[in-house]
């Protein structure tokens, strides 16, 4: 079964690496990962490594701005209480019993929720897990607008000769980000055979692409843009697409269109494959604010402050938009756009395993960021938990 279908729209993929820890990492025994997965990390490991990942696994750097941006903080704070599951929750419950590292609430530009959990500080990073797709699918954006990637609807081969003759013939850039290229994938993380499994095992053969070569054997079962699967494999194409178009890292991509431009306060890092390119689909460690100030830029129209644009005109609009195919395969609880996650209003959300995500709403113009070490990859009671929280700050701010 396909652990990711759960209730709601918390639909996350799981990311299983095989890379080993870096060997200069400091972590004890204890720390190690289990089986080399993050999957299978105990809530001790979680804690210590999530904010921590440089010291266990290859990454790259991407250097605070040199002017950060002011987050403002509003005068009067958000303080509310919610239901869940017909009892009465505090923000010291959500804290404390949801496993939460970080909760951020940003209306109308101003800080009016934030908080800590599990020995996090404002200055301290945490990883992503799949949060890192819609990254990385707005660095696709910021291509086009540079004109390193000429249209969506260019076929994939175009900037990937290595997927010429197989199963993605045919394919459009877009199908890919959208995941309806009809090729087969596995996403069943529960089975050690399954594609996102296997293919993080891939190796680099003489500085070959192991993203491509892995992605070029599989099948096709589908024609393209008829069939919705979630595929993280399809995001980490998406930053093989962004490396062959641009000529550049996507840390340093990310850097130059993003990361100094907005003013992020915080070093981050990227999780590296067995090639030494960035995992697309996973694994970018940030500060909880510099999260709250991408998904406002986002929000914003990924625009930088002074209003320059790093996308094409009516980005977030088609990124945010999902699929009839999408949505018909979630059964009308939501959909899928540009590697972003709807729902049926107006609200999208980015989303990672063990409770990471941003919920961004632009008719209130309110962000939520949360950052959690649950007990499972997909825990369904943490998943309504964090729900009804949102729900209940949205309805806060509808009411006023």
């Amino acid at each position: 079964m396909k652990r990711f279908a759960l209730a709601g729209l918390l639909l996350l993929a799981p990311f299983v690496t095989t890379a080993q820890p870096a060997p200069a990492a400091a972590a004890s025994a204890a720390l190690k990962p289990v089986g080399g997965s993050v999957l299978f990390w105990t809530f001790e490991q979680q804690q210590a490594g999530y904010p921590h990942m440089e010291d266990f696994f290859p990454t790259r750097l991407i250097r605070r701005s040199t002017a950060p941006a002011p987050l403002p903080v509003a005068e009067k704070p958000l303080d509310i209480s919610f239901q869940v599951a017909g009892q009465t929750w505090t923000l010291d419950d959500y804290m404390t019993r949801n496993r939460a590292a970080g909760l951020l609430v940003l209306k109308d530009g101003q800080v009016v929720l934030e908080r800590y959990g599990l020995g996090q500080t404002p200055q301290m990073r945490w990883t992503s897990f799949s949060v890192a797709k819609s990254f990385s699918s707005t660095l696709v954006g910021a291509a086009i607008r540079d004109g390193k990637i000429k249209s969506l609807d260019d076929a994939i081969t175009t900037y990937l000769p290595g997927l010429k003759g197989s199963a993605y013939e045919g394919v459009s850039v877009r199908q890919v980000l959208q995941m309806t290229s009809g090729v087969r994938w596995n996403e069943d993380y529960g089975d050690p055979n399954s594609d996102v499994a296997r293919f993080g095992a891939e190796p680099s053969v003489n500085g070959s692409d192991p993203v491509v070569t892995y992605m070029a054997r599989l099948p096709r079962e589908a024609a393209p843009g008829t069939k919705w699967v979630y595929k993280t494999g399809e995001t980490n194409l998406v930053g093989s697409l962004v490396r062959a178009a641009t000529g550049k890292t996507l840390s340093d991509y990310l850097a130059e269109k993003v990361w100094q431009p907005l003013g992020m306060e915080g070093d981050a890092y990227w999780m590296l494959d067995r090639s030494g390119a960035e995992v697309a689909g996973c694994c970018l460690s940030a500060t909880l604010r510099d999260y709250g100030r991408f998904a406002r830029f986002f929000m914003r129209g990924a625009r930088l402050p002074g209003g320059q644009a790093v996308v094409p005109d009516g980005w977030v609009a088609q990124a945010t938009t999902t699929t009839r195919d999408a949505s018909d395969a979630l059964q009308g609880r939501g959909g899928y756009g540009l590697q972003w996650w709807t729902t049926p209003g107006a609200a999208y959300r980015a989303s990672g395993i063990f409770g990471q995500g941003m919920w961004i709403d632009p008719e209130l113009d309110l962000v939520v960021i949360t950052h959690s070490a649950w007990r499972g990859a997909t825990d369904g009671p943490s998943a309504q938990a964090r729900q009804a929280l949102i729900d209940a700050i949205t309805a806060h701010y509808r009411a006023k």
